[in-house]
């Protein structure tokens, strides 16, 4: 029998608050894991389920990119991990009679945590130009659709080929295959989010846009810097390996806005000091920085590192490095004073920084959204670059930079060809191999899908996955070029808010979960991921089904191909549909660093990528070097009586998806609209704890963006800084406000005023 899914949408007027807490996991995670488990799962699926999480021979958690370890834990898996895997593995089930109950006028009105909570879909669902409830189709009437759409554009350019991070290798080269073949390069996806700044910042500093360390470097590490990132909600198998490096004599410097409680102690649940006793110790020094003050302060730590005798890496710079006098002169004329004022810091912590910096030999940096997410994010990462070169830590065990990514599998679709721009080697490749001639132009990324769509530029949106709607800026101008579409297709597991922001028409398209078995005509198939730190594994699910209409990501694509592209197309699709080591064949033969895939993936720790800083210390750049940069300092500020605002993640949440309402270790219960604000700010704007606010966003446009009804709680942020949950903050941050270069949305650094009002 199905589990049942919550009745009604819970009222979230009256949060409970209490302090925040200074250590993460321990036996309450456990206990709220299984708790979510149980309801979803029941007894003896969550077993049989959790159990192979990140194991060899398991599923790939469809969760966070964090690496697993070669000697694994019977639980391998954290907190969020579980609440994944339990929502994908439910036993609710949303079928037709659901949608026949639901106009989508109704579930608009829905939160998006009442709509992930319905269940898995089971059929897919279409609803028609000027229907009201979408009803059931078959998968060929489906593809019809989508064919008679896409072949009736005036231009292959008109679609929108959206990607999210969870899906598979196979399935994003595929992906990226179709578009190709019907001539567009608009493959937006989620890293345009999150870390397109960092793999700008990296291509042009080191050649590879990815992190070059490995999951054993941490270990053998003297220093890590944890800079705009909450493992202990974001990522919390992180703090497992921050626990061993500590054993093995790390020191950890945490750069954040906001305390967060898995920095300060990890109590791990798998052995009895984390159970029984007090935990583990992380952050040694905890600089609590204004809100997009990282720049300055990394700037300001290489001026002091040039200033000391003997402190650079003189041979590693002169043999490897490019630009380094013209850095040396912008570094040199870093100001004391102005980063101060940058950073809130005090000279005392930065100076205790310093002394930690110089006493490491091995050096890593790990950073998250905090750095990648404003205005000036792919300079302040550069600097991270400049900061880790002088000191000669790149290319050495122990050191390194350490994007750490989102999605599972985020990385490696960007690996698959999931790029608006892609290389000219790698088109080259493609057409190489398939015989076609893939486009040249540039397509869009987010925001610019966005605004071709609110235009009238692209008419066909197309989504593998993911929450388009609830992931992007400025929610009101998001949702209208939605609504300007023709046609939305959202390939999905679970309902979510996308579903009911729609096109003139539009399909949603269930698909298999990393927990299901996947049974083609070449027999059983899995599928591969490519987690943050380069590493390739396998991934099988083993669950029946949630439905028997369900079909396979590779399975989409390949039939929507044929459809689309007729039998003039040469690419076999029917064979890469049935047979995913077809597919693993030609991925070989097209990306570097994957040849033989097929057998090397079958060793069950999976294998590296090449990244040629790590392995070999040679930088394929322009100059073929690593280069040193140097850019104007640059931090966002608040008018007088306003607030730097960053948006983040509740404990309860995994991207946009909202497992539940609380958020355990800020203390806060039974809420989502909340805004975290010092209470000496908040005192100097006469607003008590618990005081009710309206968020305005002020932006150069001139366009007022309000979020309305957010509980205020004085908090022990940054002065002048304040937090607050996503997707519900997203319309206030403007389309056009974006980091230079990378484009990405700056959702960490949004001017807010508060206007005092009362509960709804």
């Amino acid at each position: 029998m199905a589990a049942k899914p919550p009745a009604g949408d819970p009222i979230q007027d009256a949060p409970e608050v209490t302090p925040p807490q200074h250590a993460a996991a321990g036996l309450p995670a456990v206990g709220h894991s299984l708790r979510i488990a149980h309801q979803q799962m029941g007894v003896r699926r969550t077993a049989l389920t959790l159990l192979r999480v990140n194991q060899k021979n398991g599923f790939d958690c469809p969760g966070c990119a964090w690496p697993e370890p070669d000697k694994r834990h019977a639980a391998e898996f954290c907190e969020n991990g579980a609440k994944a895997v339990a929502e994908e593995a439910t036993l609710r089930r949303v079928t037709p009679d659901f949608f026949a109950a639901h106009p989508v006028a109704d579930l608009a009105t829905r939160s998006g945590y009442w709509l992930g909570q319905q269940g898995r879909l089971t059929q897919p669902m279409y609803l028609p130009e000027g229907a009201e409830r979408y009803e059931p189709v078959s998968w060929d009437r489906a593809f019809d659709i989508i064919g008679d759409e896409l072949t009736a554009l005036d231009s292959p350019d008109e679609a929108v080929f959206y990607t999210s991070g969870r899906t598979s290798n196979e399935a994003a080269f595929l992906y990226q295959l179709f578009a190709r073949e019907f001539g567009t390069n608009n493959l937006p996806d989620c890293s345009n989010m999150c870390h397109e700044s960092s793999g700008s910042a990296l291509t042009e500093t080191l050649g590879v846009g990815k992190g070059s360390v490995l999951l054993e470097d941490l270990y053998k590490a003297d220093l890590i810097v944890v800079a705009g990132q909450n493992p202990g909600t974001n990522h919390p198998r992180m703090l497992s390996a921050l626990e061993k490096a500590k054993a093995n004599g790390a020191k950890i410097i945490s750069i954040n806005p906001l305390p967060e409680a898995g920095l300060e102690r990890f109590k791990n649940p798998q052995n009895a000091r984390g159970i029984a006793g007090g935990g583990t110790a992380l952050t040694d020094l905890f600089l609590q920085i204004r809100i997009g003050g990282d720049q300055a302060l990394f700037r300001l730590l290489n001026k002091l590192i040039l200033e000391t005798e003997g402190a650079t890496d003189e041979e590693f710079i002169g043999e490897h490095t490019h630009g380094f006098e013209e850095f040396a002169a912008a570094a040199r004329a870093a100001d004391w004073d102005e980063t101060l004022r940058a950073t809130g810091l005090d000279r005392a912590d930065i100076d205790r920084a310093l002394r930690m910096v110089l006493d490491s030999k091995r050096t890593i940096v790990c950073w998250a959204m905090g750095l990648t997410q404003h205005k000036h994010s792919v300079p302040t990462i550069r600097e991270v670059v400049n900061f880790l070169l002088l000191r000669g830590n790149i290319g050495r065990p122990g050191a390194g930079v350490c994007p750490v990514r989102g999605h599972s599998n985020v990385q490696g679709d960007r690996t698959m060809g999931i790029f608006e721009r892609p290389a000219p080697a790698f088109l080259d490749a493609l057409e190489r191999e398939f015989g076609f001639a893939p486009p040249r132009e540039h397509g869009f990324d987010v925001v610019r899908a966005i605004r071709a769509l609110r235009d009238g530029q692209a008419k066909v949106f197309f989504a593998m996955g993911g929450n388009f709607v609830a992931a992007s800026p400025d929610t009101e101008v998001t949702e209208a070029a939605m609504r300007a579409a023709r046609l939305t297709v959202h390939v999905s597991t679970k309902l979510n808010r996308s579903h009911v922001v729609t096109g003139a028409r539009a399909l949603i398209l269930p698909t298999l979960g990393r927990t299901e078995r996947d049974v083609q005509g070449g027999g059983p198939q899995f599928v591969t991921v490519e987690d943050s730190m380069g590493m390739v594994h396998a991934s099988r699910g083993r669950l029946e089904p949630a439905s028997s209409h369900l079909l396979s990501e590779p399975a989409i694509v390949c039939r929507m191909a044929r459809r689309v592209l007729g039998p003039g197309s040469r690419t076999p699709w029917e064979e890469f549909g049935q047979d995913y080591a077809r597919v693993r064949d030609r991925i070989a033969a097209v990306i570097p660093g994957f040849e033989d895939f097929n057998d090397r993936v079958s060793d069950p720790s999976g294998f590296a990528l090449p990244h040629a800083p790590r392995d070999s210390r040679s930088f394929p750049t322009a100059t073929g070097k690593a280069n040193f940069t140097a850019a104007p300092i640059e931090y966002p500020e608040a008018p007088e009586g306003r607030l730097l605002l960053q948006t983040l993640r509740s404990h309860d949440q995994y991207n946009t998806t909202i497992y539940g309402l609380d958020d355990r270790y800020r203390g806060i219960k039974n809420g989502r609209r909340v805004v975290l604000v010092h209470p000496e700010d908040a005192r100097e704007q006469g607003l008590a704890d618990g005081a009710y606010v309206d968020l305005v966003g002020e932006w150069k446009d001139g366009t007022e963006r309000r979020a309305t009804g957010f509980r205020v709680i004085h908090y022990p942020t940054a002065r002048g800084c304040a937090a607050s949950y996503y997707p519900e903050t997203n319309v206030l941050v403007p389309l056009d406000a974006t980091a230079d270069t990378s484009n990405t949305p700056a959702s960490k650094s949004v001017v807010i005023r508060l206007e005092q009002t009362t509960p709804a």
